[in-house]
């Protein structure tokens, strides 16, 4: 029986500060994507009618609850179960393969966004454009159910290949138990194949994601221009509108990319150079970037806004008649 033990190999004060940071990106970043989750949430179970974007961001705000739980088990798992020098652990392969598949249902999920974004606010000439972003504002529950089904499909193929290449690998190794280093390099290989075809896997909902909100910026860049022709004010809702959805979305592409590429720069890190506290770095910065999109969603989102106001407006006022409680002398001592 193989038992888990307990491994230390970098200094303990870098330890504990990497751990001390992934508690907090960990509560931050669960009460974020807590609070979008329950705000929309309440509205479904009092059934009052959910917007499209509301649909949406519940569904996002969902995936992103699990991937900072798995960012966290990741973490544990680094710090305590993990020698660098030796194969990664199964656990831990299997973590960043889910980690893998759950950032790419986020990513269809804001392809959605962007394309719902694009069909509300892009005023399309063409009669063909005109009625696909009519189609698409009618349809994204629809859209929502197909891009669901899509990453189930592409969460099949993935743990299909790695734990098919788990299986080949443990194979290979048995039949050739005489070569330590042969066996070391195969199960590198094994993994890496895994994890690049998760990656290769979100291609296709990357490019409708930058399609999309490519055509946003082209359409704000007519709309600033008829703004300048035209000379109006700027108090302008159009361009309000624009401007909220290409934060969003610019916001969460460089997000993404840079969660994606500390991913792909931890995977050397891990077993060519045994860097662990290279790989906490990449993992504080996977862990930063959902966080930090939820914060600019909650911004651009009125409903959201308003649910912030009156959380503040509640603890402003309860610290008020607390403290009005302990100044007023007349008050019983009930103690």
């Amino acid at each position: 029986m193989v038992t888990l033990t307990h491994i230390v190999s970098v200094p303990s004060e870098v330890r504990n500060a990497f751990l001390f940071f992934s508690v907090l990106e960990f509560a931050v970043g669960i009460l974020l994507n807590a609070f979008i989750f329950l705000v929309n949430f309440r509205d479904l179970v009092r059934r009052q009618p959910l917007s499209h974007c509301d649909l949406v961001l519940l569904s996002l705000s969902l995936t992103r609850l699990v991937l900072h739980g798995l960012l966290f088990l990741k973490a544990i798992q680094l710090t305590h179960f993990q020698r660098m020098k030796d194969p990664l652990s199964f656990s831990y392969q299997t973590i960043i393969v889910l980690w893998m598949i759950v950032h790419q249902a986020g990513l269809w999920l804001t392809m959605c966004l962007s394309l719902l974004y694009c069909s509300k606010i892009v005023r399309f000439s063409h009669a063909f454009l005109l009625h696909a972003a009519s189609w698409i504002s009618r349809k994204i529950p629809q859209m929502l159910l197909g891009a669901m089904v899509l990453s189930c499909v592409c969460t099949l193929l993935c743990l299909w290949d790695f734990f098919s290449g788990s299986h080949l690998s443990a194979v290979t190794r048995l039949l050739m138990n005489n070569s330590t280093e042969l066996n070391l390099n195969i199960a590198k290989l094994s993994f890496f194949h895994s994890f690049l075809f998760c990656s290769l896997a979100s291609i296709p909902s990357f490019l409708l994601f930058l399609v999309s909100s490519g055509m946003l910026v082209f359409s704000l860049g007519r709309h600033m221009r008829m703004m300048r022709a035209k000379t109006r004010g700027s108090g302008d809702p159009s361009l309000e509108a624009h401007t909220r959805a290409l934060r969003s979305l610019v916001s969460f592409f460089c997000l993404y990319v840079l969660s994606l590429c500390a991913a792909l720069f931890s995977i050397p890190l891990l077993m060519l150079w045994h860097s662990k506290v290279g790989v906490m770095v990449c993992i504080g910065i996977m862990a930063a970037c959902p966080s930090g999109h939820a914060v600019i969603l909650i911004s651009g989102n009125a409903k959201l806004r308003r649910a912030v106001d009156t959380i503040l407006l509640w603890a402003k006022s309860s610290f008020k008649v607390r403290v009005d409680h302990k100044a007023d002398p007349r008050t019983p001592d009930l103690c």
